[in-house]
């Protein structure tokens, strides 16, 4: 990495605002899109695609905020879940788009996103665990997936650098990964190269309602009219008064603390990464990138929108990967940070349509956001173009929240 290293970078859910002069906001276009992560830059992107003209609004800097706090895993099989079979669906969905999705972004942008289908490994340490695991395989084998169980020998023969204590695991050879520094940069070459408006620093402060429907944006004050206005801030989407009187989205930041690990140099040479796949254990998953580091991550804290890496959540990551991966002690801490994931009350997101004329919801990805990113803008993209969402999109609409308690 050039440069110093960043010890602490404690991401909110909306990054401080470029600096500069008041930007620039269109008056018109055909899709605004409220919010400038990997959700709103891949719909902004997907729809420039099709010939229309499109303005991504952010608050702050678009992909600075939670989406740059990823790991980037596109883990559909691992993540399979009791309970989880409508949402696996829609993630198989997304993830069989992602080589084309990928193709295309790296084509537009003419930069790389790092890739990687070598798959995710889960791991046990001990028999309470072993169970857990294996009860967790029974599942993914009833979805049908190609969920491998694996012994410890077998386990270590895929990822010899990890600890002799492992009891088992599954390998999901079907899982990818990205590498989200990348993908976000990727996003805005693409974006703003098919010739879309990247409005940054611009919070924008209520829906331009007109003859009962979304007719616009409105910033500080100044109006930008467009046939839809697309909904993807994340975790911030059902704050800040932006919804219309009638629709309840119920959407919660769920907090998580994340770290870059990176091996140190030995003997003049830099060390290889310890690891060649994702590898995911009860506390943390660890995923190896190409430039020389491991994102580690991330806790599950019921904490709002507090900002701050704390103790407590570094030492239980740290811990974490010592349990399975000797040497960690050694390496060098590039990074600490904190995101938001946007879960809803079903941790599944909210695409698509709703009862007000003009305005859309990509919203409400949970810890799928780039997981989803493929098939949530193909969503948005068939809603704008042909008047209806297809698929297995189709039945993640904002209407199934209808009639709960906010």
């Amino acid at each position: 990495m050039a440069g110093a290293p960043v010890l602490f970078n404690a991401l909110g859910p909306l990054p401080a605002a470029p600096p500069g002069p008041a930007p620039e906001v269109p008056a018109r276009v055909d899709v605004a899109v409220v919010g400038g992560g990997v959700i709103g830059l891949s719909v902004g992107w997907r729809l420039l695609r099709r010939g229309l003209t499109v303005a991504v609004f952010d608050a702050g800097v678009a992909g600075g905020g939670t989406s740059s706090a990823a790991t980037g895993m596109l883990a559909a099989e691992a993540e399979h879940e009791p309970g989880g079979d409508p949402l696996l669906g829609l993630c198989l969905e997304s993830l069989a788009l992602w080589p084309a999705f990928r193709d295309e972004l790296e084509a537009d942008a003419g930069l790389s996103i790092d890739y990687w289908e070598k798959g995710t490994l889960v791991v046990a340490v001990g028999r309470d665990e072993v169970d857990r695991l294996r009860a967790r395989h029974a599942l993914q084998l009833r979805a049908g997936l190609d969920a491998r169980w694996m012994g410890p020998s077998a386990v270590l023969d895929l990822e010899p650098g990890l600890r002799p204590n492992v009891s088992g695991g599954i390998f999901c050879p079907g899982d990818h990964q990205v590498d989200p520094r990348l993908t976000v940069a990727a996003l805005r070459a693409a974006f703003v190269r098919r010739g879309g408006r990247l409005v940054e620093g611009a919070a924008v402060d209520a829906l331009d309602l007109s003859g009962g429907r979304v007719a616009g944006i409105t910033i500080g004050g100044r109006v930008c009219r467009a046939d839809t206005v697309v909904i993807a801030s994340g975790a911030a989407a059902a704050s800040g008064g932006l919804l219309p009187a009638g629709l309840h989205l119920p959407l919660r930041p769920l907090k998580g603390q994340s770290m870059a690990l990176r091996p140190r140099p030995r003997f003049g040479r830099n060390q290889p990464l310890p690891l060649d796949h994702v590898v995911w254990t009860a506390e943390v998953h660890i995923a190896p990138k190409s430039d020389g580091r491991m994102i580690v991550g991330a806790t599950m804290e019921e904490a709002g929108f507090d900002p701050h890496v704390t103790a407590g959540g570094l030492y239980a990551l740290l811990e974490g990967v010592r349990r399975v991966l000797p040497g960690v002690e050694e390496m060098a801490v590039e990074g600490v940070w904190a995101g938001f994931r946007p879960t809803t009350e079903d941790d599944a997101p909210a695409l698509g349509a709703c009862a007000v004329p003009g305005l859309a919801f990509a919203a409400g990805h949970h810890r799928n956001g780039y997981l989803l990113a493929p098939v949530t803008a193909r969503a948005v993209e068939e809603l704008v173009i042909e008047g209806a969402v297809a698929g297995a999109a189709a039945g993640f609409g904002i209407g199934r929240f209808a009639g709960r308690d906010a």
